[in-house]
């Protein structure tokens, strides 16, 4: 079986994940929380520089993943929320793109 980071988002449909789901996926995740219908994650950074390499290159992977969260972004942090409108809710999508986004952070930290 592929690990989370592993996969590539597909399109959803049908029903979110349940509790149980999205309770079982998190904890294969470092930090992140369930948080009103989406998965979320505070990233901090030693400066504007990384927190944005972190942001551009987070980009670059919503874009060929085809699944985009929505990004709080300050001078040393960025909140990352996922979620799937298509479901109205959580899907394995956020997920995937929740590993993908911890990934990132050895490469810009």
């Amino acid at each position: 079986m592929k690990t989370l980071l592993q996969q590539h988002c597909q399109h959803q449909s049908g029903a979110a994940m349940s509790d149980t789901q999205v309770h079982d996926h998190l904890a294969q995740l470092s930090s992140w929380k369930s948080a009103g219908g989406a998965i979320e994650k505070a990233f901090t950074f030693k400066n504007f520089h990384e927190t944005m390499a972190f942001v551009n290159a987070l980009a670059w992977i919503a874009h060929t993943e085809d699944h985009h969260p929505d990004l709080q972004v300050g001078y040393d942090r960025c909140t990352v929320r996922f979620s799937t409108h298509s479901v109205g809710g959580i899907s394995i999508n956020d997920f995937i793109c929740a590993a993908k986004a911890d990934a990132l952070v050895s490469f810009v930290a």
